[in-house]
């Protein structure tokens, strides 16, 4: 079994957390952590723009990041927001078994991953 970690960047720590909150209702994340505040530097739209955004970074199977980074991008403000898929090469056998347990029913229910809660 293969798994990923998933992150974004939003600038709005309360948005954050409900998506978190979602994800992990329907099982499709073991984990979310939210970090920062940090602040971004970016082009946008022809002027280099800055922000204060938090880094969310979510654990979950690599068959359920199709269905995570819809959802992320769904519930997200942004017009275009970061949203990138990091595979995670090796790790604890323990925790990577534990990340399989949490977000199996979301592969069981309906035959695949199911919609979070909105």
């Amino acid at each position: 079994m293969s798994h990923v970690q998933i992150h974004f960047a939003i600038d709005d720590a309360d948005r954050a957390d409900a998506i978190v909150v979602s994800l992990l209702a329907g099982h499709l994340v073991a984990c979310g952590q939210r970090f920062g505040p940090a602040v971004s530097r970016y082009w946008w739209k022809g002027s280099i723009e800055q922000a204060e955004e938090w880094l969310v970074v979510l654990k979950t199977r690599s068959a359920l990041a199709p269905r995570v980074v819809e959802a992320v991008v769904a519930g997200h403000p942004y017009e275009t927001p970061e949203v990138v898929v990091v595979p995670i090469l090796m790790g604890s056998p323990a925790y990577l078994g534990w990340i399989d347990e949490v977000t199996a029913e979301a592969l069981q229910s309906r035959g695949g991953p199911r919609d979070p809660a909105p």
